[in-house]
């Protein structure tokens, strides 16, 4: 099936040719975003799919190598210059695990495995299905009654301290949802704990009690199925962490890594839903609030601590293992050495229909329509680059390892990254961004059909009610744009159809599910393919970057209105950072003006001033360009020094969360909590220097030496 162009698509191209003569940019330009949406095919993203997904393919395994060996072949048969890039990075992988409950009755030992379904047409590869394990789980045994947590975030374990529950050497029963499962295990450690279990609740992911039952009937998770995954709470190979796990690399000792504080210090162990509720049942203890509770019809939820007593096991094996980024390149005709990236991740703890490879699909979709465009005489002005990644799930390794070894050049010549990691899970479109992309996002998704309602566009059912849609923000660790983003300062943008889903990273995100749940019609991956293609050709192709500074101002007075309400009473000055996001605003008007100025021109005699005018271009592509690499400090955050991004980084207690100025909100939970002027004082601290990276933003945009 074939999304034709939408009657809003057509009317923005007759708009935009109308305006050729004043816009800095031809008319085939336009031409090209016209052919781009007309190119789709779903029958090859369905095959795609399908090829992607016959065997489970975790990083560093055959079958993997397998599938980039796939995505390999497939770019270069679409004539797109291709090549693999290895690095040798050290994984995890389970040797042992066993989980024993003695209860007041009997021993209960688990037999912890996924059941296959009835039907299931990968029942001869399921023995392929790495055991449940955590990556990256400390090797050990845990021995102690059993604690009920709920979530595992910071506020629950101070729920349990309220009501007088001593955590201190028992092993904890979380269930997954609200925060990385990485940071459960570090939570537990910090509050005594020995060990942790993390189960899959009916109530979040096996359809609660609404009685519809579970995969292959509905799309909800079988009572066996588990969510693995990976515990490390840093970002790339955790021997190498800043540089690239390169040949004949320096490395970090294991003690070296585990002084790090990334790796977690407790054994852990992922469950299933009927595993957890057994667990459940044998705990006594005080009534857990109904905030807390499962599904109506389980068993009611007390947060011990035991009677019942966990026996926790789990022996990993740590390698070196060689892992493959598959990088095409198309060159682009005028601006050689300005990147625009696309990337997705290829690995997946199973099968991952959704997780990653319906990005993976996507991808390959997109390649496919821009060689049709240059069978048709299009070039990209700048270079555009496909990335496939490689052991995003244990921690972002590829795209980390990938930007850490070619840092410079990328900071000087990467001109934005887009990225698609889970392109579909179900309805509804969601994005994210650096706030500079937000008008080009909204303007991509008003040229496409909405898959699910052929009578309005993406962006009308995005923006639903409101006047505009909602974009988030990149702070969160949950995908490759981190290194892009929070390492080195790149534009980037993320977006996805769908969401949280019930079989995420278990043996049942397969093709089946996808077939039959996800996308039935593979319609929302044309459209995802769709969205990604026109935001990427218009940075390739657009003359003047499409980056508006003002929408990052505006973003930067908000969040800093919201900080400073927040300590209002503890006598921070925000006035320095309140004057730079004021200066900041004033420079992205100048040089929307300069934008403005140059298109006037354009319509007066501009052919004698071509030479002169491509220079003034470039100069102001650069700034353009440049501006978010000054939101960046070397030294970092504190106490986390990857993390260079003043403006975005993860929750330092949830990877998976996002904060502003996340500097100054670490500082604040840290004086909250000793109280202490030295620690007030540390918060006034980060807030100037803050405010001295958003006054550097402003100089690189307005072009001049102070």
């Amino acid at each position: 099936m074939m999304i034709m162009i939408s009657t809003a698509t057509a009317i923005f191209l007759a708009v935009a040719a109308s305006f050729s003569l004043f816009f800095p940019t031809p008319k085939s330009y336009y031409h090209s975003l016209y052919i781009y949406t007309s190119l789709s095919n779903n029958a090859s993203i369905s095959h795609n799919l399908y090829m992607l997904t016959r065997r489970p393919h975790v990083a560093g395994t055959e079958a993997n190598e397998e599938a980039a060996a796939f995505v390999l072949s497939t770019l270069a048969s679409y004539s797109i210059k291709s090549h693999i890039v290895s690095y040798d990075v050290s994984l995890t992988y389970p040797i042992s695990r066993s989980l024993t409950l003695t209860t007041l009755k009997e021993l209960i030992k688990f037999d912890l495995r996924q059941e296959i379904y009835n039907g299931d047409p990968y029942a001869d590869v399921a023995n392929e299905v790495q055991p449940t394990f955590h990556a990256y789980a400390k090797s050990g045994t845990a021995t102690g009654p059993v604690v009920y947590v709920n979530y595992g975030r910071v506020e629950d374990f101070k729920t349990l301290e309220d009501m007088g529950v001593n955590v201190s050497g028992t092993v904890v029963l979380a269930r997954y949802g609200k925060i990385y499962r990485g940071d459960i295990a570090h939570n537990a450690f910090e509050a005594g704990a020995i060990g942790a279990v993390i189960y899959t609740d009916r109530k979040d992911y096996g359809g609660g009690s609404g009685g519809e039952g579970w995969f292959p009937a509905s799309k909800w998770m079988p009572p066996s199925g588990v969510q693995v995954g990976s515990v490390y709470d840093g970002t790339g190979d955790p021997t190498t962490p800043g540089w690239a796990s390169v040949e004949g690399c320096e490395r970090l000792s294991d003690d070296e890594v585990e002084k790090g504080g990334y790796v977690p210090m407790i054994p852990s162990l992922p469950v299933s839903a009927t595993d957890g509720e057994t667990i459940i049942e044998s705990i006594g203890g005080q009534v857990a609030s109904e905030d807390w509770q499962g599904s109506t019809d389980g068993p009611i939820y007390r947060v011990g601590p035991g009677p019942g007593v966990l026996n926790l096991t789990y022996n990993g094996k740590q390698t070196i293992a060689t892992i493959q980024n598959v990088i095409a390149v198309i060159e682009g005709s005028e601006e050689p050495d300005r990147f625009v990236i696309l990337g997705n991740h290829r690995d997946a703890w199973t099968f991952g229909a959704v997780d990653p490879n319906s990005g993976t699909a996507a991808l390959l979709e997109v390649a496919q329509r821009m060689e049709k465009l240059q069978k048709k005489g299009w070039k990209p002005r700048r270079t555009i680059v496909f990335c496939n990644w490689d052991a995003e799930e244990y921690g972002l390794i590829g795209s980390t390892e990938w930007v850490e070894d070619n840092r410079e050049l990328l900071a000087s010549r990467a001109v934005a990254y887009l990225n698609v990691d889970c392109a579909v899970s179900g309805p509804g479109f969601h994005a994210s961004a650096t706030p500079q992309l937000d008008e080009l996002l909204k303007q991509a998704t008003q040229q496409v059909q909405d898959p699910d309602n052929s009578s309005q566009t993406i962006y009308e059912s995005w923006a639903g009610s409101g006047n505009s849609p909602e974009i988030g923000r990149l702070g969160g660790a949950g995908s490759d744009y981190a290194a892009f983003v929070q390492h080195i300062g790149v534009a980037s943008a993320d977006f996805f159809y769908g969401g949280a889903y019930p079989v995420y990273h278990s043996m049942y995100d397969d093709f089946v599910w996808m077939k039959n749940f996800g996308d039935p019609m593979f319609q929302r991956h044309i459209a995802a393919a769709s969205v990604w293609g026109l935001v990427a050709l218009r940075l390739a192709d657009e003359e003047i970057l499409p980056f508006n500074y003002l929408s990052y101002a505006y973003e930067l007075q908000k969040c800093a209105k919201n900080l400073e309400d927040g300590i209002s009473d503890k006598g921070i000055n925000f006035e320095p950072l309140f004057k730079s996001i004021e200066e900041l605003t004033k420079a992205a008007t100048k040089i929307q003006n300069e934008v403005r100025a140059i298109r006037k021109n354009r319509g007066w005699g501009w052919a004698s001033m071509w030479k002169k005018d491509q220079v003034r271009v470039r100069e102001l592509n650069d700034r353009l360009m440049m501006a978010e690499r000054a939101f960046t400090d070397q030294d970092g955050l504190s106490g986390r020094p990857w993390y260079k991004h003043l403006i975005y980084a993860p929750s330092k207690h949830n990877d998976y969360g996002s904060n502003s100025f996340p500097g100054i909100d670490d500082a604040t939970e840290t004086a909250k909590s000793l109280n202490t002027s030295e620690s007030w004082h540390y918060v006034q601290h980060e807030v100037w220097r803050v405010s001295r990276a958003v006054r550097h933003v402003s100089r690189v945009l307005n072009g001049e030496l102070t």
